[in-house]
């Protein structure tokens, strides 16, 4: 469990701002931020599945104005008495259909958390425990279960939209097509870094050009590939981007398998913690030996763009 007696935590948490470091982690990537990245936000939303797919929330409450920004206007009445028919994801975006006509958006932000509590089926825990400070928007469903946003520095977000309209949200228009989807092909990402003069990391890391990548994703799929991350576009071959594709979809999925990955307490609707962070091949593991059979190099990081890119110069060039 997470510390919070009787529920179960599905977010990530980062006290003072900072992710806690394991013993595979670089000191220096602690003064980064970090986001929930694809496969962590792709977790939460399976671990709300149980709890909500195809109930009705019985009552919403909304226990402050907004977050980054405000709720829209009479969001608790909206959600009261809403069936919940289907849980999706965008990007790093949770999608709720509701049987109203609208749809739920939920930003997980930098420390939001999504705590269940209660459900009768059994996949959770059975007690509620005492709302906190930080519990924002709090949905009791009809089969019991809770299910609490809790968003300790409140760089999350809610809201709601019209069915069909998700494609106009300031957070949704102008995504890329999702790395783990059919538009997602080597055609599509050759074209799309043809002539681009930028690094490939900057390039895939770019939400216009794919949706939900993030910066440990990438520099996992990057050492894979055996590409630097300060490689132009314009400098590698054709064959060698459309590699990415297959690669990008492994390493995601080997993520969302673990049941995605933090720098600190990320744990799935069962309770059980994340390991895909003990595999990582290089993020994190500057100084440490490259894992490549043969290779006698050891693994470097660079900043790029305000992130640490990890790599290792003999294997990936």
């Amino acid at each position: 469990m997470s510390g919070h007696a009787g529920r179960v935590n599905l977010g990530l948490s980062h006290p003072h701002g900072a992710a806690r470091i394991g013993p595979l982690y670089s000191p220096d990537v602690t003064a980064e931020v970090r986001m929930p990245e694809l496969p962590e936000v792709e977790t939460v939303r399976r671990g709300m599945e149980p709890a909500m797919t195809g109930i009705r929330i019985a009552k919403a409450e909304v226990r402050r104005e907004g977050l980054r920004w405000p709720f829209p206007p009479g969001m608790a009445e909206r959600l009261t008495g809403a069936t919940v028919t289907g849980l999706r994801r965008r990007s790093k975006y949770i999608l709720g259909d509701l049987d109203t006509g609208e749809v739920f958006l939920l930003h997980l932000g930098m420390s939001g958390r999504i705590l269940i509590s209660g459900d009768p089926l059994g996949h959770f825990i059975r007690d509620h425990p005492a709302t906190e400070k930080h519990d924002h928007v709090v949905l009791h469903m009809d089969n019991g279960a809770r299910v609490t946003l809790n968003d300790a520095r409140r760089f999350g977000a809610m809201d709601l939209i019209p069915g069909g309209g998700e494609g106009a949200h300031m957070l949704l228009a102008g995504l890329g097509p999702e790395p783990l989807g059919n538009a997602f092909d080597e055609t599509y990402l050759v074209a799309a870094l043809k002539g681009r003069n930028t690094p490939i990391k900057s390039a895939l890391l770019d939400q216009r050009i794919v949706a939900g990548l993030g910066n440990i994703y990438v520099c996992e799929a990057l050492f894979r590939a055996g590409i630097h991350p300060a490689r132009r576009c314009r400098n590698i071959s054709a064959r060698r981007i459309a590699s990415l594709v297959p690669i990008v979809r492994d390493v995601l999925t080997e993520a969302i398998a673990a049941g995605g990955s933090s720098l600190r307490d990320y744990r799935q609707a069962d309770g059980e913690l994340g390991y895909f962070q003990h595999t990582f091949r290089v993020y994190g593991r500057e100084t440490l030996p490259c894992v490549t059979e043969g290779c006698t190099d050891t693994v470097h990081r660079i900043v790029q763009s305000g992130r640490s890119s990890f790599y290792c110069p003999t294997c990936q060039t």
